[in-house]
């Protein structure tokens, strides 16, 4: 039995759909990463399994018990959210100790309570230090440190490092995974940021406009995306529209191409994707020729055309002169759902 199982949640605002019959299992001990654009309905979702918000139908079970009627502080669930909500009057244990306090502990209880989360999250010796006079990566763990205090059943984490810079966000959620794993939480993490999504979580949820479109581990929503809209959200872009032509080849903007038996269950209209590393330069192929050349990350980002205008970009080893007219080999290429 999964720790958490949500069922056709449906949820509207004014008279508009929020979410369609979301349904997802979390296991004990597992990080389940909701991503998708703003707008979609994940902080909905989060805010529905922590009773913030009724459904208009469906269930939340926790642990095998109906949540319909468990009010918010019996749920024994933990958040973190984007706003720290911080209190500025109070120093760092206070902070820590806020959630503790609202139990009713007693101070010999809540001291060593709150030395253990700090210890956790790397903040030892923290305790009375000014909120004010931390850095923003240090704020981000006593934020942390405040949630998981209480010992949650469950912590959701809504879009907690979107304030950082990317740097410190790299760090952070690396550091976040560990500590996650090291207690054994089950978790529910929302961002928009791919990036942050692949390194924190077991499995990605990938939800837009309400529903639920794909739900697998990192490598497999990025090797095999469900449809166009979910592969454009990672980043893969060469994406064309595709006319199937006979049993075993499709045609694009960019030639005829040879597809894999699996892909013949897709149906029409087809959207086929071209990975940026399955290109290669060659002396005969298909003619392009090269319109921007950039360095990023120890690889080189080119976009090429065709005369008929249709783009493409690639990844490759070395840079490509502005102008220059090149042949390519594509192969393999991917079909999916339009």
């Amino acid at each position: 039995m999964p720790k958490l199982a949500i069922s056709n949640i449906e949820k509207e605002f004014d008279g508009a759909p929020l979410l369609r019959g979301v349904s997802l299992a979390v296991e004990s001990g597992e990080i389940v990463c909701l991503l998708g654009p703003s707008g979609g309905g994940k902080t909905t979702l989060l805010r529905i399994i922590a009773g913030l918000e009724q459904p208009e139908g469906g269930r939340i079970l926790f642990a095998g018990k109906d949540q319909s009627d468990v009010p918010v502080h019996l749920r024994h669930f933990g958040m973190m959210f984007q706003d720290l909500a911080l209190f500025p009057h109070k120093n760092v244990f206070a902070n820590v100790a806020f959630g503790l306090r609202m139990q009713d502990l007693s101070q010999d209880e809540i001291k060593p309570r709150v030395a253990q989360a700090l210890e956790l999250v790397g903040l030892s010796g923290f305790a009375d230090r000014d909120v004010n006079n931390l850095s923003g990566g240090e704020q981000q763990r006593v934020a942390l440190a405040r949630s998981l205090a209480p010992r949650p059943q469950l912590l959701m984490l809504d879009e907690p490092l979107g304030a950082l810079d990317r740097i410190l966000r790299e760090q952070l959620v690396a550091d976040l995974r560990a500590i996650l794993k090291r207690i054994g939480m089950t978790a529910i993490y929302v961002t928009h940021d791919q990036d942050e999504a692949f390194a924190i979580a077991d499995r990605i949820a990938i939800m837009h406009a309400g529903c639920l479109i794909q739900i697998g581990a990192p490598e497999e929503i990025y090797n095999a995306p469900a449809d166009a809209f979910v592969a454009r959200f990672l980043g893969l872009t060469n994406l064309f529209p595709g006319k199937r032509v006979g049993d075993h080849e499709v045609q694009t903007d960019w030639g005829s191409f040879r597809i894999a038996p699996a892909s013949l269950r897709q149906k029409e209209p087809l959207s086929v994707l071209i990975r940026p590393d399955r290109v290669r330069f060659a002396e005969k192929g298909i003619a392009a020729h090269v319109e921007e050349c950039t360095f990023r990350a120890g690889k080189y980002r080119v976009t090429l055309s065709t005369e008929t205008g249709a783009r493409l970009i690639v990844e490759v080893d070395r840079s490509q002169a502005i102008g220059a007219r090149v042949a390519l080999e594509i192969d393999p290429v991917e079909l999916l759902p339009a």
